[in-house]
């Protein structure tokens, strides 16, 4: 009889281990209970037990236990804070295994090629995912929050598409931008041409920002580069618009007019000769590389097609005629593309 009891028990031990066997087996390898990819934060300090428990109560999981004893029996435990993505068809398990490997949603920013500081700053406020802690305050505000040892923002940011987690300060995220410039202006600069007319790193960030607001064709850059190094070379005034329109600031209406060209501003290459006093926006690394190395040749000026590209001209009666034919096909009367006809009239010579 005695046998008999303990023949039954372990039978049934038997088939409940089994079955808790086929049960445990089932809870790990069945998806989630979600239609849609949904956005899970794993908050600091946040622990297995905890995050297993919350896939419980939303309805994504039936029973927590059994995933989080296989976890550790794993030591699979140690999950990252920040955001994932959960999408259906995955495992708690798997789930789990990709925050332990910090498989986070990371959040963009993107500073676009000659955007000025203050768009740069723009983008930052408008980007709901970033913790704001510089709104309101003045440039030079930021830059004293920043600790950054420079005088003015213009031209210190790197413009690119930048990847960040939820929750990232907007100074930090400019920080990254700072030290992204500087590693593209040292390199620029020790990779520059013999015999450059700009003497500093500071003065080809200047350069830069010039060629980077002339044209956006890539290719044009290098040409755009030499026109304005023979310009300095020769002692004439650049004469170019986007200084004009940067030194005008909130004044510009989107109309630049024959009295905005006379109109005296540190920043008007029409009535000053030389650099502008800091850049007018923050170049890429393409215009950095133009202002180093310059493409050789002999033209001085250069006029706006209208579909993004110029055409260059050696002489001054070339560029006329240049310019005639391009105002003709729509442009307007007062249209300048920097440097123009200004520069043979005696009161407009450095």
């Amino acid at each position: 009889m005695i046998k008999r009891l303990f023949l039954f028990a372990v039978l049934i031990g038997a088939g409940l281990s089994v079955g808790l066997g086929f049960y445990a087996y089932d809870q790990l390898n069945k998806p989630l209970t979600l239609d849609e990819p949904t956005v899970y934060q794993v908050e600091r300090g946040a622990s297995l037990r905890r995050v297993l428990t919350d896939f419980e109560q939303v309805g994504w999981l039936d029973e927590a236990r059994i995933p989080e004893y296989w976890l550790r029996y794993h030591e699979t435990t140690r999950i990252q804070r920040g955001e994932y993505q959960v999408r259906p068809g995955e495992t708690a398990v798997q789930v789990v295994e990709r925050m332990v490997d910090g498989d986070k949603i990371l959040r963009t920013v993107q500073f676009i090629e000659g955007w000025t500081f203050a768009q740069f700053r723009q983008a930052i406020e408008a980007n709901e995912f970033l913790t704001q802690t510089l709104t309101g305050l003045s440039d030079e505000a930021v830059l004293t929050k920043l600790e950054l040892d420079i005088d003015h923002p213009e031209g210190w940011f790197f413009p690119d598409t930048y990847h960040f987690e939820r929750g990232r300060t907007d100074a930090d995220l400019l920080l990254q931008a700072h030290r992204k410039m500087r590693d593209e202006l040292d390199r620029a600069w020790k990779d520059r041409a013999d015999g450059l007319v700009i003497e500093t790193p500071y003065e080809a960030l200047i350069l830069a920002s010039i060629v980077e607001k002339e044209t956006g064709a890539a290719f044009e850059r290098p040409q755009i580069a030499g026109v304005f190094s023979r310009r300095l070379e020769q002692g004439m005034r650049l004469q170019t618009d986007p200084t004009v329109i940067y030194g005008l600031g909130d004044a510009y209406d989107g109309n630049l007019t024959r009295a905005d060209l006379r109109g005296d501003t540190p920043y008007n290459t029409y009535t000053r000769a030389g650099l502008p006093p800091t850049p007018i926006a923050n170049p890429g690394r393409g215009a950095l590389e133009a202002a180093v190395d310059p493409a050789p040749g002999s033209a001085l000026f250069f006029v706006a097609k209208g579909d993004g590209t110029h055409v260059f001209s050696d002489t001054y009666e070339e560029h006329d005629a240049a310019v005639r034919q391009f105002q003709r096909f729509g442009r307007r009367e007062d249209y300048r593309s920097a440097p123009d006809e200004s520069s043979t009239d005696e009161e407009a010579q450095p």
